[in-house]
Order: C-alpha cells, then sequence, then structure tokens
C-alpha cells in the first residue's frame, strides 16, 4: 500500500527526529521524514542559515514521492512556505506550527513590537559571543533563562543560534489553494497574530496547550495528525 509522504521541518532548537517527539508514531501510517534544516548537524560546525538550501532540501524530500504534506515548527515555517510558493504542485498541504512567518504580518502590532525587541541583538550579534547571545535571545524572544553550554553539543547549539537570520527578512506570500493548518499554543501574541493573518487568507485555526512546542501535546499532536487525515481523504476521494 502507498504510504503518503510527509515532511517535517524544525525550528531553531532540536532537529531531525529529534524536534517531533510525539509525531514519530506517524511513520507506521506514512512516509515520514524528519529533515535537518541546511547548518544543523549532530558533528559538524554551525554554518550561516541559508533559506534557499532549506528549501532545495525540503523540494528534494518532496520529488522522488511526487509530493506530500509539509509539517514545520518556528522558523521551519519559512522555507515548508517558500517551497509551496516555489513548487505547489508538491506540496499536498501545509501544517504550520508557531510559524515565524513576521513578514506576512510586517505591518501589524505584536509583529511590529517584536522585531523592534529583537532587531537590535540580531544587529550586534556578530559583537557578541555565543553564551552572551543565546542568553540574551531567550531572554527577550522566551522570557527564559538558559543553562550553561557544558557539552559540545550545548556550544554548537548556542553558535549555531547566533548564525540564524532574521525570521522577518524572508519574502513569504501565501500560496492560495494548499490546504493549511496553523496551530499554535496561545501563549505569545506574535504568533496569535501571524495565526490570525493566515487563518483570514483561509487557513484552519487551532491552538492547544504546550507553550512554543504545541505539537508535544497531546491535542496538538491530534490536530497535525487530523489535519493531514482529513486532506489525504480529500484528495484520495478527488482521484477516485
Amino acid at each position: 500500500m502507498h504510504k503518503q509522504r510527509v515532511v517535517f521541518v524544525h525550528g531553531l532548537g532540536s532537529f531531525g527526529a529529534a524536534a517531533w517527539p510525539k509525531q514519530h508514531g506517524m511513520a507506521l501510517a506514512y512516509d515520514a521524514l524528519f529533515l535537518r534544516r541546511h547548518g544543523f548537524d549532530a558533528m559538524a560546525e554551525p554554518v550561516e542559515s541559508n533559506v534557499a538550501a532549506d528549501v532545495a532540501i525540503l523540494i528534494n524530500a518532496l520529488v522522488d514521492s511526487g509530493g506530500g504534506h509539509i509539517v514545520a515548527h518556528e522558523q521551519g515555517a519559512i522555507s515548508a512556505m517558500l517551497a509551496a510558493v516555489e513548487r505547489p504542485d508538491l506540496v499536498h498541504s501545509l501544517c504550520l506550527v508557531e510559524p515565524s512567518c513576521l513578514s506576512l504580518t510586517a505591518e501589524l502590532p505584536a509583529t511590529a513590537s517584536y522585531r523592534a525587541l529583537m532587531e537590535p541583538l540580531f544587529d550586534v550579534r556578530n559583537q557578541l559571543n555565543d553564551a552572551d547571545y543565546q542568553r540574551e535571545f531567550y531572554r527577550r524572544a522566551f522570557s527564559a533563562e538558559t543553562g550553561g553550554l557544558d557539552t559540545p553539543e550545548a556550544r554548537r547549539s548556542a553558535h549555531r543560534l547566533r548564525l540564524q537570520a532574521p525570521p522577518w527578512e524572508a519574502p513569504l506570500h501565501i500560496v492560495p489553494g494548499v490546504p493549511t493548518l496553523v496551530l499554535t499554543g496561545g501563549w505569545e501574541p506574535l504568533y496569535e497574530e501571524i495565526a490570525g493573518y493566515l487563518q483570514e487568507t483561509g487557513a484552519l485555526r487551532r491552538v492547544a496547550a504546550g507553550g512554543h512546542r504545541p505539537q508535544d501535546s497531546v491535542d496538538g499532536d491530534q490536530a497535525i495528525r487530523s489535519f493531514i487525515t482529513d486532506v489525504g481523504r480529500a484528495m484520495s476521494a478527488q482521484a477516485s
């Protein structure tokens, strides 16, 4: 039996399968691929982020299966939307979890406030060391403190964070006709503002517990699975 492909695209933190612990079981019903974006590697030194490379990785993951569903978190949603713009024929659906798609809502208040808070930090990131940048980033973005850089993995993660481009730079556009779910945690006005914009342009909107990672909650995981199932059924009905 042919399995539909589902490609998972991580955000800033953990990557690959580690970024999607509640969705591992979807591999039983789908051809599930847990991607690593450009510069995310368990052993190699991090490199500057590259959205075009991320889009290419994502499109390549869809081409050999004739297309599939994309589930993307945070900054991973940027490359997901750009892939849908470039190859809408390959993208059966988009599920955007707490999407950092700030260029869509650049003129709206929560997005403008977030950029005013974060842009001064991005502007001086090359003047800061990794530990100081990570500490200040988490304080501003999440009102949270970070742990020490006691392991090689933690040091690579902090260095990688400092190499990420500002999320408001990506030239994003809505892709008409691509079924879209936007899932948020209901904790941060920025993501609710982005979700509201996407809802107004046709996306299905859901809120689940879990803060910045609603996909880890029972309700969030169920929202993702139900949406992909419903889109898959509709595609099968259309084809028959």
